[in-house]
């Protein structure tokens, strides 16, 4: 399996060399020079095993289809449960079990068990840049933190993220630095754009990349969608549909990639918070993004999400077909904030407000007349929005173990301007 970039003028390359370069030579995001055909899937008790089934095409005959199995044992010893949300048909796709309590966990663990075999023992460093909008830097600090060879620089808005997650963004040290950034996250994701595609850094500083925009990332986050939907259809049950949270839409793609290849999934339906730029599309307007606004979901704050090249790929840019085959829905802080206090107050149940968008549109749904079997995908722990969760819902929220441990430690970040020239001059000037 080779890869091409989704704007057509770089050289085709190994999923190896895919990895490593994170971005495309020319600017574009890489995709598979075909998607595998699709195919009858059978279960696996463990994510690790499906991940090793599901990804198996994609690393066929590249040098780590060997360690695939390895890998996917390595990185993903991660619960994904599906669990009944009430009495229903409703479900909650719980992605947030990992060392950093987001889903993201999952593919940044992935990308850097695959990185460390990439590289081998190569001489000389490669630093991972990485913007966040909150969740992403955490995962990739955790999963990077040590790692020989490997240095990590995390881009984020100052005063955009949870104190929680900037706690976690800070906390690692090491070979692991944060950079918080006098702008949006639309500002930091440019920066780190503009490095990856500096061919003069690159001579000096060798880069990549662990957001959305790394295929390392992307295909593994298809497997929780695979695990989960293979384990229900073994339980007797229809197809799953999906509402998936989304702000760069890597999560959402990766679930469009999955039922791509066949693995038994219904209608996919995405949900924002009030950066509607994705609704105002599937809406029928242009394809126009635009800044992003600070809401209560700041993990989705994106108003120019990357990953819509790879969407548009996928349809052959066809935006008819595009437009016919899915749909987005905006939710706004109030409906946020509501839809967290109702859920509590009728199920128990504690959701984070990324995971709230998806409660919300999916209530919407039920309210329509929307049939079948639905799971709304819960990207992040509450515990990381205590001051936005606990205030609506009237009691504390257990921290998860794994991110007490990180909000003991001292954590520190570098001030930025939001200006490629101050990036590049630190990333040259750093050890």
């Amino acid at each position: 399996m080779q890869y091409l970039s989704t704007r057509g003028n770089s050289a085709p390359v190994s999923l190896s060399a895919a990895i490593a370069a994170g971005l495309a030579p020319d600017g574009g995001l890489y995709v598979p020079a075909r998607m595998p055909p699709a195919r009858a899937w059978q279960p696996s008790p463990t994510l690790a095993e499906t991940a090793a089934q599901v990804l198996a095409p994609f690393f066929a005959g590249d040098p780590l289809a060997a360690a695939l199995p390895a890998i996917c044992a390595e990185a993903l010893d991660i619960a994904v449960p599906l669990r009944r949300l009430g009495s229903g048909d409703d479900h909650l796709l719980e992605l947030f079990h990992g060392p950093t309590a987001a889903f993201k966990d999952v593919g940044a663990r992935f990308l850097a068990a695959a990185l460390v075999r990439v590289r081998g023992d190569a001489s000389q460093p490669l630093t991972i840049v990485v913007a966040t909008s909150g969740d992403t830097g955490a995962a990739v600090a955790a999963a990077f933190h040590r790692q020989p060879g490997l240095r990590v620089v995390v881009l984020y808005p100052d005063g955009r993220v949870s104190p929680r997650q900037a706690h976690q963004l800070g906390c690692f040290g090491d070979n692991v630095q944060a950079l918080r950034v006098a702008g949006t996250f639309d500002d930091c994701q440019a920066m780190v754009k503009q490095a990856l595609a500096d061919a003069g850094l690159q001579a000096r500083v060798p880069l990549s990349s662990a957001n959305s925009i790394s295929l390392g990332r992307l295909l593994p986050q298809m497997t929780y969608y695979a695990h989960a939907a293979l384990q229900h259809q073994a339980a007797g049950r229809p197809a799953l549909n999906l509402v998936v949270p989304t702000g760069n839409l890597g999560n959402a793609m990766a679930a469009i990639l999955a039922r791509q290849i066949g693995l038994p999934l219904g209608r996919i339906v995405l949900a924002t918070n009030a950066n509607a730029v994705l609704p105002a599309f599937f809406e029928g307007g242009p394809w126009q993004p635009r800044g992003s606004i600070a809401t209560l979901a700041n993990a989705m704050d994106v108003g120019a999400p990357s990953n819509f090249e790879r969407l548009r790929w996928l349809f052959g840019s066809d935006d008819a077909a595009l437009r016919a085959a899915f749909q987005a829905r905006a939710v706004d802080d109030g409906t946020i904030r509501a839809t967290i206090a109702g859920l509590h107050a009728r199920t128990g149940e504690v959701v984070c407000p990324h995971t709230a968008t998806a409660v919300s549109v999916l209530q919407a749904l039920r309210e329509e007349g929307e049939q079948g079997d639905w799971a709304a995908v819960a990207t992040a722990h509450p515990a990381k929005f205590e001051s936005v969760v606990e205030p609506l819902i009237g009691a504390p929220v257990p921290v998860p173990a794994s991110l007490a441990t990180l909000l003991q430690r001292p954590a520190h970040a570098e001030p930025m301007a939001a200006d490629y020239a101050a990036l590049r001059a630190y990333l040259l000037a750093a050890p």
